[in-house]
């Protein structure tokens, strides 16, 4: 298989499975930490170098208050046990905003955990309008995720075939791929799937 640099991450779907599976939808965060850490080693061991993951968007905090704190605790959870592994960790979103979490504004600069390794995106309280700096319809001088590469590969779970605002510059060449599973349903075979039809795809970046 041809493995991409950099593979971004929609973990979409927690509160339609915690709805099928009979429990309220704030307790359907914190089961997708674990497929989380899964994901994050398999693609390790495959020779990834980079991963974005989707936390939450700004948008998504006008949803409940009780939804909103579970998946903000279960983004900060995900951080402390990242923080037992081997990575570089980056945090990005609107920290000016009382929705991001405190705990995690150490890691808005870059963080190695253990003796490093793969690059680590987490998007927390992130908006593309942030990201491009738009007020009033302008584009400001600065992209506020300059640090972040190119996506090769964009997988989202949930069903959804939409991007949501995510990463808007480093998904424009990003080769899509979407799993009907919910996030928490995860499993290793979503990922190797997802990787052989990437492998068949023509990547020309244009020419």
């Amino acid at each position: 298989m041809r493995i991409p640099k950099h593979i971004g991450i929609i973990p979409d779907g927690n509160r339609r499975w915690a709805v099928e599976n009979g429990i309220k939808k704030e307790e359907g965060y914190d089961k997708g930490i674990s497929p989380g850490m899964t994901l994050y080693r398999l693609c390790r061991d495959l020779g990834v170098e980079e991963m974005t993951f989707y936390g939450f968007t700004a948008d998504n905090t006008k949803r409940p208050s009780v939804q909103r704190e579970a998946f903000s605790k279960a983004c900060v959870k995900a951080v402390e046990v990242l923080s037992k592994e081997n990575a570089q960790l980056l945090v990005l979103g609107k920290t000016s905003s009382a929705m991001f979490p405190d705990e995690l504004k150490p890691y808005t600069k870059r963080v190695c955990f253990g003796t490093g390794g793969m690059k680590i995106n987490f998007l927390i309280n992130y908006s593309w309008e942030w990201d491009l700096g738009l007020s009033d319809g302008v584009i400001g001088p600065e992209l506020k995720t300059s640090d972040v590469s190119r996506m090769d590969l964009i997988i989202r779970w949930g069903g959804r075939r939409r991007l949501s605002g995510f990463l808007p510059v480093q998904s424009v060449y990003s080769d899509f791929y979407v799993v009907d599973d919910y996030w928490p349903d995860f499993k290793t075979d979503h990922v190797y799937n997802a990787l052989e039809w990437y492998s068949r795809q023509d990547v020309t970046l244009g020419g």
